[in-house]
Order: structure tokens, then C-alpha cells, then sequence
């Protein structure tokens, strides 16, 4: 059962998303809170790409979502926080 629960965790984490801008060092810095959470396994969507999720992130990236449920963490946020979210 304990494999299982393993499983499920990192099925979780993969499913994450971290909405970022191309030479945002706040988006750097969630990458590595991200790497201080133990979750190493996440989506980069560039907002600069989509015209409609520029305007929705533009002003609040780096953001850390869970599309699954739509959760989503604004930064600041930290490794548990991201934890409780993946």
C-alpha cells in the first residue's frame, strides 16, 4: 500500500505547472522553492505564448497550478505550501 500511496503522490506532482516569463527571476527563485519542496517533476508554461494566458498571469506569475482542480498558489509561496499543493 505504501507503493501505492508513492505513486499517487508523484502522479500528483507531475501534474503541476508552473506559469512563468522568459528571464523572471522570481520565476527562478519558485523553480528552486519547487527543488527545495522535492518536487522536481513539473510543466514551465511560458504565458508570453497565449495571448488570453498573458492576460490572465501576466501580473501575478510565477504561479503554481494544479489544472486537475484548478489550485492554484500566487507567489510568494513556500516548500510546504507546494507541497500541499502537489
Amino acid at each position: 500500500m505504501g507503493q501505492l500511496q508513492a505513486d499517487a503522490a508523484e502522479d500528483r506532482s507531475e501534474s503541476l505547472q508552473l506559469l512563468v516569463r522568459p528571464s523572471c527571476m522570481l520565476c527562478l527563485e519558485a523553480e528552486h522553492v519547487l527543488l527545495l519542496a522535492g518536487i522536481d517533476r513539473f510543466e514551465r508554461i511560458d504565458i508570453e505564448r497565449d495571448a488570453t494566458t498573458e492576460s490572465l498571469y501576466g501580473a501575478r506569475i510565477p504561479v503554481l497550478r494544479r489544472p486537475g482542480d484548478g489550485r492554484e498558489l500566487d507567489w510568494p509561496f513556500t516548500p510546504e505550501a507546494a507541497r500541499s499543493l502537489a
